[in-house]
């Protein structure tokens, strides 16, 4: 038997399982680099389950994993695209030959943003950045947004100031589009942190960011 017909059969065989131990799944292939979870991005209805990356069916994940291994027939489906069922949301990290789909949880909404700073100088000689002069890059992005030990001080040293988090947010990339050191972060609980480290992978984007503080 060949690899493409063995592959065939066996996402035949992931989508019966799917099917068994799944639940109903609505298939999002983001157009473009706003509001990849909007109705008119939705591409088909599907089963699928999903299970913890260490372990099986009867494991449950642990805290601060977000990466889960797919049960539905990837024959469909592609890295980058979105599955929505009732209470969670993932998106498909990568998808490697005879291997199941890696999945990433997702938590937040988030949006990536980058300052530009003004061409010339203005009447006030200021040249530096202004609130508001910002071009978004992605809109409205469901990521894995979780904390990690790394922390930093702010630089004023005052008696009441408190370590600075990082966080470890995961999201597919998108073509054309590419993160920097420096970009604007924000989500859906209205926090802003400022990339401090972007790598872009195979699985798409792992960013480290800091929150931006005062």
């Amino acid at each position: 038997m060949d690899q493409a017909t063995l592959l065939d059969r066996l996402r035949w065989g992931m989508n019966i399982a799917a099917r068994t131990m799944g639940a109903v799944t609505d298939l999002y292939r983001p157009q473009g680099p706003l509001g990849p979870l909007d109705p008119t991005h939705r591409v088909l209805r599907m089963h699928a389950a999903f299970t913890p990356r260490k372990g099986g069916v009867l494991t449950s994940n642990v805290y601060g994993d977000a990466l889960w291994h797919g049960i539905f027939d990837a024959a469909y489906t592609q890295a980058g695209d979105y599955l929505v069922q009732p209470g969670r949301t993932m998106f498909i990290a990568t998808q490697q030959g005879l291997a199941e789909p890696l999945c990433v949880q997702t938590n937040r909404q988030v949006t990536m943003a980058r300052a530009i700073p003004p061409g010339t100088l203005g009447a006030n000689e200021y040249g530096g950045l202004i609130q508001g002069n910002t071009v978004v890059l992605l809109e409205d992005w469901p990521a894995s947004v979780l904390g990690v030990n790394d922390t930093g001080n702010p630089t004023a040293g005052l008696p009441s100031d408190v370590s600075v988090p990082y966080w470890t947010v995961l999201m597919p990339a998108w073509a054309g589009i590419i993160l920097q050191t420096g970009d604007l972060f924000s989500d859906d609980l209205g926090r802003s942190a400022i990339v401090a480290a972007a790598e872009l992978t195979e699985m798409g984007w792992r960013l480290a960011v800091k929150q931006a503080s005062t």
